[in-house]
């Protein structure tokens, strides 16, 4: 009889040494990177404003790391509770660990985020009226406040962030139309003809032919805090609380706006084709 030929047996420990995959090391950072970064960020369509803020935010992520500049994985969870621990807010930790974790992801890098943001208590929004915002507009006229008057009308009836107030220009107006940018998607929106007559009129009395139809005096973009300055002097003027002085509420509320007539639409739709649906029953219905 022949010999019977055997299999040495795998080594466990063999099998052990290629399925454990051991944990990649840590990254070092240099300013280059993070100016990469930004120019990336930049042709994605972001506004200056926010390209600034991610900015400063990576700015001070890479003045926290080591001397050696090096992010090891569990540091940005530490970093997160080293925000906390001098004081920042919740959201402003929350926006630090947001533009640290794209960039870690742009770099190939994502098992180095932090593991979880902060839990933010979300309070109830307060709900500007249709009502409140028609004595808003006749506040503004009252006290000759036509800047405010406006601002207080494009927030209101049209889809559009303070970061992106700068788009609307003298050549966009005129035009009719504007591009904004909802959720990462680049959309084309109308200006309303009644704000686009009122705008244009503005311009000329400002002397302004080309560029932005708001700024400082300086020639910068008008920000958040500078927007809700101006809403919540025409609040106290209007007796409409402060708290719904400001761009947030005034996009809600063309948002509910929009909503309820797209709801009122869909409704005479619905009576329309019940109406037609009658006709038809008396026509050839079954019974008739």
């Amino acid at each position: 009889m022949g010999q019977v030929k055997r299999h040495r047996p795998i080594q466990k420990s063999s099998v052990l040494r290629h399925e454990t995959a051991l944990p990649l090391p840590g990254i070092t950072i240099y300013p280059e990177d993070i100016e990469k970064y930004l120019k990336f960020y930049q042709a994605q369509g972001h506004s200056e404003g926010t390209l600034q803020s991610y900015r400063q935010k990576l700015e001070r992520l890479y003045a926290d790391l080591p001397e050696d500049k090096t992010i090891q994985l569990g540091f940005m969870d530490h970093w997160r509770n080293q925000l906390l621990e001098e004081g920042y807010a919740a959201n402003t930790v929350n926006g630090f660990l947001s533009a640290s974790n794209t960039f870690l992801k742009f770099i190939g890098r994502r098992e180095l985020q932090a593991a979880e943001k902060v839990e933010v208590e979300v309070a109830p929004q307060p709900e500007l009226t249709r009502t409140e915002y028609l004595r808003l507009l006749q506040a503004a006229k009252i006290t000759d406040k036509e800047r405010a008057y406006l601002l207080v009308k494009l927030f209101a009836n049209m889809p559009l962030n303070v970061q992106e107030l700068h788009k609307v220009t003298v050549e966009a107006v005129r035009e009719g139309q504007l591009t904004i940018s909802q959720r990462g998607i680049k959309t084309l929106v109308r200006v309303p003809k009644y704000l686009r007559d009122e705008l244009l009129s503005f311009a000329n009395r400002e002397g302004r032919l080309a560029g932005p139809l708001f700024v400082t005096k300086e020639g910068k973009a008008l920000d958040r805090t500078y927007v809700c300055t101006i809403v919540r002097q025409l609040c106290r003027a209007a007796q409409v609380s402060e708290e719904k002085g400001n761009p947030r509420c005034l996009r809600r509320l063309y948002q509910n706006t929009l909503a309820t007539i797209e709801a009122n639409v869909a409704l005479l739709v619905e009576q329309a084709m019940e109406r037609q649906l009658e006709l038809e029953q008396l026509s050839v219905g079954w019974e008739e």
